[in-house]
């Protein structure tokens, strides 16, 4: 159920270890060849991030890499490029292993839809219905129940098993409730987030970058960022606090500019004149939210699993959905017929390996919304000197990348003897480092504001 990200990466390796696949998705279109058009024409009001910037993590590059190498080619080909975390540095350190790892894919999310679309047409075991929305699942009575296929309207079409990758808004929850099944238990966190950001084109006869510039500054209220992403494109970005009475105001793609511009990072690229391509586009009432099939009892129901934003979504901060989906997938692939058996294990999976970083990515949310707040705690010096000293220390930055591509939990990259030497030095040559925001203050960006919408 569903034809996003998720569920085509699931068809697709499931159908490649010999599994028929009936591929349920609601919406007609699909990406196709024409990525300009489909990626600023086609109206997803049920997959809102779809407009968002993405950059797709290492281990997401991995999975693509493994299991769908196809795919990958094919996202290159459609201009996507690939960003090892050392290019910072004018050398690469010396190789260690996993470095090979820590390589970003920079493109949009149609990028990879349309490579997914393609390999999916080319795959004799998956047949696709688009158009076709299910309606309900069949549940045979037990303890628990099981779900023994879906209906599309008046037809009903059983399976082995259902995965349900119906994203953030998936009516299977409701579903297994009414069939009376225990319910899914549901974690879900507001993050108190808004995101705003603008597509540009770099110019054909102009530079390709500003060269070497962090991608991200911030004030003690906003953050601002740049994605480089494919065939010349890019988008900046601004998040703050849902609360902030001018963000209204940074809608109106002027406003939005100007305010980009006081911070260094996104100045950077916008000093490249580059081609607007997009209005300002806004993404609020964001959650964190985790939805299991399995509560203290075992499973709720057989016969059905949930991955990708129907298992788990977290904000678009950090850029965790598309390798929580993908994993999932290669997951859910190799053991097909035991998930389908039992999903016990793969509960269990989840809850071991994807979870903690859900936890992760809410406290950090906690922390931002407390930072970017009218009160916010004092500045963390020490957390403030490890991302700073990253982008002069590459096995600071290697520690930071691990994080970043889910290969390392913070405790463990940033915990060892040798990064404490290095922040160690680093702070020695530095005593009078304070944190510190490169942004511009409050007063400076209640300026660019309209009257309109400034602070009361």
């Amino acid at each position: 159920m569903g034809a996003g990200i998720g569920g085509l990466g699931a068809a697709l390796m499931l159908g490649r270890r010999g599994h028929p696949v009936t591929l349920f998705d609601q919406d007609i279109r699909e990406a196709g060849e024409d990525l300009h058009r489909d990626f600023f024409h086609w109206d997803r009001p049920r997959v809102p991030q779809a407009v968002q910037p993405h950059s797709f993590l290492g281990l997401s590059r991995i999975v693509l890499r493994a299991e769908l190498p196809d795919v990958h080619a094919d996202m290159l080909a459609r201009g996507a490029r690939e960003h090892h975390d050392f290019d910072w540095f004018d050398e690469h350190p010396p190789h260690r292993a996993g470095d090979e790892d820590l390589v970003t894919l920079r493109t949009r999310r149609i990028v990879l839809e349309a490579a997914l679309v393609a390999a999916v047409r080319r795959e004799p075991a998956i047949e696709v219905r688009r158009g076709c929305r299910v309606s309900g699942l069949t549940v045979a009575p037990g303890r628990p129940g099981r779900v023994t296929g879906v209906r599309v309207g008046t037809a009903t079409h059983r399976a082995d098993l259902v995965v349900d990758a119906a994203g953030r808004r998936s009516p299977v929850p409701a579903w297994l409730v009414a069939a009376g099944c225990r319910p899914p238990v549901v974690d879900s966190h507001r993050t108190g987030l808004a995101y705003l950001c603008r597509w540009y084109r770099l110019r054909p006869d102009g530079p390709r970058g500003p060269g070497r510039v962090k991608p991200g500054s911030s004030s003690p209220f906003a953050l601002a960022g740049v994605f480089p992403s494919d065939n010349d494109t890019f988008a900046v970005n601004l998040m703050l606090s849902t609360g902030d009475p001018t963000r209204g105001a940074l809608t109106d793609p002027a406003v939005f500019e100007a305010a980009a511009r006081r911070f260094p990072a996104t100045a950077a690229w916008l000093d490249l004149a580059p081609e607007p391509r997009s209005p300002v586009l806004a993404m609020a009432g964001l959650d964190n939210r985790w939805t299991s099939l399995a509560d203290g009892d075992g499973p709720v129901v057989t016969g059905l699993v949930n991955l990708g934003d129907s298992l788990v979504h977290t904000n678009p901060t950090s850029g965790h959905g598309v390798s929580f989906g993908l994993v999932a997938a290669r997951h859910l692939a190799t053991r097909a017929d035991r998930i389908a058996a039992d999903p016990t294990p793969y509960h269990a999976w989840a809850a071991g390996t994807l979870r903690p970083w859900f936890d992760a990515q809410v406290a950090a949310d906690r922390a931002n919304e407390q930072r970017l707040g009218d009160n916010p705690p004092p500045p963390d010096r020490r957390a403030a000197a490890l991302a700073a000293c990253a982008f002069d220390d590459p096995v600071v930055m290697r520690a930071r990348a691990r994080v970043r591509h889910l290969f390392s939990t913070p405790d463990v990259a940033y915990g060892t003897d040798e990064v404490d030497r290095h922040l160690t030095a680093w702070l020695a040559s530095r005593p009078d480092f304070t944190p510190h925001h490169d942004g511009p203050t409050r007063a400076q960006w209640d300026t660019l504001i309209p009257a309109q919408g400034g602070r009361a």
